[in-house]
């Protein structure tokens, strides 16, 4: 039974590699072709969600990867004590960069406010979060990492991996879409990691999650207060 299990591991592997980055290619062709389309970017947005929340659960549930995949074991209080912090730094660096967009009079993403808002897909930005977190610094690293990948080039890779799917897969203009990118690289390396030294990929999520809250203040109490201050 364990040189079953031996043999199998590569195998196991090998699996959770290639459906990372096949599932990547399918976000991004479907993001390319849905550019086109009326649909926009909305179907490579679903897939990207969906898919990478459901091959974590099968492989979690069906292939009891968990640990292998960095969502549990590891070093969980190093990981959430790390992502605080980061995450901190991150949220006072993305408040006080939003204050200087208004206070210029420049709103810097009203496309992505009024799908947030206007649309109510901000309730849905939590599962948005987790489905990132689980495809780029679950899967994608983890696969890596085991294959034998340097482990600041996978930080690297996954890092810009996470950047350039912003262009496949927000439905709104190449301006958002490169703010939004240009946000995400901290988080990719910060996340990276906290990932690579725990082992453990929840401190990166926590790290999203904190970034999240600064994005909810951008849309609902900076604009107010930057308002009442200029008025």
């Amino acid at each position: 039974m364990e040189q079953a299990n031996t043999a199998s591991a590569p195998t196991t592997l090998n699996q959770r590699f290639n459906l990372a980055f096949g599932l990547t290619a399918a976000i991004w062709i479907a993001g390319l072709v849905g550019h086109f389309t009326p649909l926009l970017e909305w179907p490579a947005l679903a897939l990207y969600v969906l898919g990478s929340i459901g091959v974590v659960i099968w492989r979690g549930k069906g292939k009891g990867e968990w640990a292998a995949m960095y969502l549990a074991g590891g070093d969980l209080k190093k990981s959430l004590k790390w992502g605080g912090i980061a995450g901190g730094i991150l949220f006072l660096m993305d408040v006080s960069n939003t204050v200087m967009w208004y206070a210029k009079g420049n709103p810097p993403m009203m496309e992505m406010q009024d799908i947030l808002v206007n649309m109510n897909f901000l309730y849905l930005f939590p599962v948005l979060v987790l489905a990132e977190e689980f495809l780029w610094r679950g899967i994608m690293f983890s696969s890596m990492i085991d294959r034998g990948f340097n482990r600041h080039l996978t930080v690297f890779i996954t890092a810009m991996f996470y950047v350039v799917n912003h262009f496949a897969v927000a439905p709104v203009g190449m301006q958002e879409r490169a703010l939004m990118g240009m946000m995400a690289l901290p988080i990719g390396i910060l996340g990276g990691y906290i990932v690579l030294r725990s082992k453990n990929v929840w401190g990166s999520v926590l790290v999203h999650m904190i970034t999240m809250l600064s994005m909810v203040l951008d849309l609902f109490v900076i604009p107010n207060l930057v308002y009442q201050y200029m008025h």
